[in-house]
């Protein structure tokens, strides 16, 4: 909206538009390479004791040689949407704004594919920068039905990985996912119930609730992201498309009787036709 190069001053053209002029003049600055490290450090660490907060992630990261804060350290977990999770108890509500549904999955048997789908985000560290992960899974069979990389954490991402799951496999009885703002979003919930499936939302921070997608993180990390360092978003998408092709498909999982993801929903699918 603002021309630098019109006769008319920068500072007159803010006026017109009702913009802030320090946003106006603002540059953004690249995280430096040892925020990326100490991020990359918090994520590892995170998956290693998701019940850490800032306080104990700070003292660990001091114990490994690394000069930080708190403070910063909960800055950093903040731009990485990473917190620890544990049981809280509702001391508060929750955003006015902001709708949170009930969890529908306690003590509810899922053993067939489309009952239940889980939706979460996560971290994934790249050679120069970082990207957010959102990935949509089959709760019974474990099957990844789609995923989408964002460089920000909106709601657009994770409404476009619902919407192709949608397209490829149908809609679920039940969506499962974290009170994260992006879930809470009209437009995430609206995709949800206009297609005519249930939401049901975990425990604030209670990891137990949608602990395959947890571990998922684990696996997609341990096995292919920590591997590499992605050139950028291009690159991770590629290399994620040929491990998510081999976890579906050829990758064994102990709790399927050793079958695939693949294997279990399009064999489960067919059993139950």
């Amino acid at each position: 909206m603002i021309d630098r190069t019109h006769g008319l001053p920068v500072t007159r053209q803010a006026q017109l538009l009702d913009l802030s002029r320090s946003g106006v003049y603002y540059r953004p600055v690249p995280i430096s390479a040892s925020d990326l490290a100490l991020m990359r450090r918090i994520d590892e660490l995170h998956l290693e004791h998701p019940f850490a907060g800032s306080r104990m992630l700070q003292k660990l990261l001091c114990a490994e040689g690394f000069e930080v804060g708190r403070t910063h350290v909960r800055t950093l977990m903040r731009r990485m949407g990473v917190e620890a999770i544990y049981r809280r108890p509702r001391t508060s509500q929750p955003h006015p704004g902001h709708r949170v549904f009930p969890y529908l999955l306690r003590e509810k048997r899922i053993d067939r594919p489309n009952q239940a789908w889980a939706l979460d985000i996560t971290y994934l560290p790249m050679k120069r920068g970082f990207v957010y992960l959102v990935a949509v899974m089959d709760w019974a069979t474990r099957k990844v039905l789609a995923w989408q990389l964002s460089n920000t954490l909106t709601a657009d991402f994770c409404v476009e990985a619902l919407e192709t799951a949608f397209d490829r496999y149908g809609v679920p009885e039940i969506i499962n996912t974290d009170q994260g703002s992006q879930f809470t979003s009209e437009e995430f919930i609206a995709t949800v119930l206009e297609a005519g499936a249930k939401l049901s939302m975990d425990g604030r921070g209670a990891w137990r609730d949608n602990l395959f997608i947890e571990r998922f993180w684990r696996t997609i990390k341990y096995e292919e992201v920590y591997l590499r360092a992605y050139e950028n978003m291009r690159d991770a998408r590629r290399h994620l498309t040929t491990y998510l092709a081999f976890y579906n498909g050829r990758r064994p999982h102990s709790s399927l009787a050793d079958r695939t993801p693949d294997a279990a929903y399009f064999g489960s699918a067919l059993l139950a036709a």
